[in-house]
């Protein structure tokens, strides 16, 4: 604990920890209402599929634009779980959604069927956004798309999926998406102390996913990555497989992603293709830059600043939200190379050159 107290690399996760108490501690006292605590819960969660998209952007050079699809995939799977569990018997003697009654489905999909337990549906919520960013991955990576090209190629894969998942055909809600969630492994979802539940523990894997991703940055394997984006064409004259670093760390990021749509669905209570477009990656991106690639930290930073003043913007001035996105976003772009997480080395540098210079 000590060790980890001293080093600066760590100093951010004392600040989120803080919410592990403040908040509950402020429900008990009747000052924080229980809705507060599963927005801040909501925020958690898009920070953990932030700090994927940093490891792929900041520190690897990859600028993905599908992100927010490898969320919606970990959130569709325990949504589909949560949806067969409330549902009861069916209009056909068999445990249907509603939706697929309606559209006179008369037999479960077989795709359906592992999500009926728990344990088999976390499991597939994590392994299909794996395999997939796997499968992508390698076809794109071994073609040596990059850059711009990267950007274009993953903007179409998430358009494609969206248009895929609005369609009533594919079973998963349409448009509508799936909703009317009653519980999760027992747990009524409607309960203030599942919500409250629910919220540590999305501070917690927030907690756990920044530690692992600290360690795994600054590892060798981290080193590569930098490597990589710094100058992929000396390090191909290595013996450094560069594919496999790139797609091992694009499926990472999808699997964090997912974890991150898995808690967020039973806190939100729906989940539509709405989540997934490419507008909500361009979102995340907005997140990192603002809060500062290439750490961590400022990842996790950016994310709740955005979310934290998108919610009071929009209750009190709801139509100037793209307005203050906006021009956020462009003054990290002039004059914040660092984010807002860089900003008081920035302001230090400044007045230490500006003392420099009068001497």
């Amino acid at each position: 604990m000590k060790a980890l107290l001293k080093n600066r690399s760590y100093d951010y996760i004392i600040f989120i920890a803080l919410f592990l108490l403040i908040l509950p501690l402020g429900h008990l006292l009747g000052v924080i209402s229980v809705n507060t605590i599963s927005l801040w819960g909501r925020y958690f969660c898009f920070a953990i599929a932030a700090i994927g998209l940093d490891m792929l952007w900041g520190y690897t050079g990859i600028l993905c634009m599908c992100q927010a699809l490898f969320f919606c995939m970990g959130g569709y799977g325990i949504a589909m779980h949560m949806l067969l569990s409330a549902s009861g018997e069916g209009t056909y003697g068999k445990a249907i959604p509603d939706f697929m009654v309606w559209n006179q489905v008369t037999e479960l999909p077989f795709f359906w069927e592992p999500f009926h337990y728990f344990p088999l549906a976390l499991i597939c919520a994590l392994i299909v956004p794996g395999l997939f960013a796997g499968v992508f991955g390698y076809f794109i990576f071994r073609s040596r798309l990059k850059g711009v090209y990267f950007a274009i190629i993953t903007q179409a894969l998430a358009l494609a999926m969206w248009l895929i998942f609005l369609r009533n055909e594919t079973m998963l809600g349409g448009t509508n998406g799936l909703t009317d969630f009653k519980q999760l492994a027992g747990l009524d979802l409607t309960a203030a102390s599942t919500k409250l539940l629910l919220y540590i523990t999305s501070c917690l894997v927030l907690i756990g996913v920044y530690i692992g991703s600290k360690k795994l940055v600054n590892s060798k394997f981290g080193k590569v990555l930098v490597a990589i984006r710094d100058s992929e064409s000396r390090i191909r004259y290595t013996s450094y497989e560069i594919k496999n670093y790139q797609v091992t760390i694009f499926v990472i990021a999808a699997v964090i992603a997912a974890i991150g749509g898995i808690l967020y669905v039973p806190q939100t209570g729906i989940i539509t293709p709405g989540r997934m477009d490419v507008k909500a990656s361009i979102e995340m991106i907005i997140w990192v830059a603002l809060g500062g690639r290439g750490k961590l930290k400022g990842a996790v930073f950016g994310t709740l600043l955005v979310n934290f003043l998108y919610s009071i913007f929009t209750s009190t001035l709801p139509g100037s939200w793209l307005y203050v996105i906006g021009i956020l976003f462009i003054v990290t772009v002039l004059y914040l190379d660092q984010g807002v997480i860089g900003l008081p080395q920035q302001i230090k540098t400044y007045f230490a050159k500006r003392k420099s210079a009068k001497l």
